[in-house]
């Protein structure tokens, strides 16, 4: 059993790769501002798969093996596309905050699916947790004509991709390093461009450096969080170090907040605090 210092290791690491993702999220809606949704998939992508190859060919450990064609990363890459398509949209159109705001609905989404598909057993407390979770989702999505946003939906089907990936890569070989999950996950991200570029079309721009440094550091703040997230899954109990994972929220509003003007209403904040009490609870029980 890991002893306190390293549940305090792992939980350092876990923040520090929700800094990552929300950097990784605030870059790609600055970058977005001015570039298509296509470009920016595709450089993004690109760019990790770089990363992750060149950390592979250094650890010697191979990308390219027969459990890469198994089915559950077959489901995996599926997800995958879907949920950096739909939640780079989300970025791109609706407000950063209520994006990461909705994102924390993931894990509640996770213990639905494991009752749903692996069988896993939910009592009627988790089930409470789950559905006041979901409510809370709702305040954030305010579904009333005046003030509702239906570019929401692509923050919701964002989360739900992500959760569906989180499922499919519980099954997912264990002969697969971290390094070969980055290389596929990011190479989704390529394929969820190229098929946005059929359907939008060509428009690429020219970069300015504004522009490739805002992707660079994406790049390097989605590598980072991946791996700091790897590293605190390894370090820690999952049950001490998982919580530390709705810091996210307090990033990304903090960026929604700061660096892009946004507004943070009651109603939003009481639909993040319902959110992320019902997931400590799930994580609560689930211990």
């Amino acid at each position: 059993m890991p002893h306190s210092r390293d549940n305090l290791i792992g939980s350092l690491w876990m923040i520090l790769a929700m800094a990552g993702f929300a950097l990784e999220d605030a870059s790609i809606k600055g970058a977005a501002q001015a570039m298509p949704v296509a470009q920016v998939l595709l450089i993004f992508g690109f760019g990790g798969m770089a990363v992750f190859g060149a950390w592979a060919a250094y650890r010697a450990q191979p990308v390219f093996t027969r459990d890469v064609l198994s089915k559950p990363m077959r489901i995996r890459a599926v997800f995958e596309i879907c949920a950096r398509l739909f939640y780079v949209l989300a970025l791109t159109l609706t407000p950063l905050s209520s994006a990461t705001a909705i994102m924390q609905a993931t894990p509640i989404v996770v213990v639905l699916g494991a009752a749903i598909f692996f069988g896993e057993n939910v009592g009627w407390r988790r089930w409470s947790a789950v559905v006041i979770g979901l409510l809370g989702v709702l305040l954030i999505l305010k579904p009333t004509p005046s003030s509702f946003s239906p570019l929401s939906i692509f923050a919701v089907l964002g989360m739900l991709g992500f959760a569906g990936r989180d499922l499919a890569s519980r099954a997912a070989p264990k002969s697969l390093s971290t390094a070969a999950l980055g290389v596929f996950g990011f190479a989704a991200i390529v394929f969820a461009g190229g098929a946005f570029t059929i359907w939008d079309g060509p428009n690429f721009v020219a970069m300015d450096l504004r522009q490739c440094g805002l992707m660079a550091l994406a790049v390097g703040a989605g590598v980072m969080g991946y791996s700091a997230l790897m590293q605190a899954m390894r370090t820690g109990e999952v049950a001490t170090v998982t919580p530390f994972r709705y810091t996210r929220l307090l990033f990304g509003l903090g960026l929604g907040v700061t660096l892009f003007g946004e507004q943070l209403d009651g109603q939003t904040l009481i639909g993040c605090a319902v959110v992320v009490a019902s997931g400590l609870f799930l994580m609560w029980r689930g211990r």
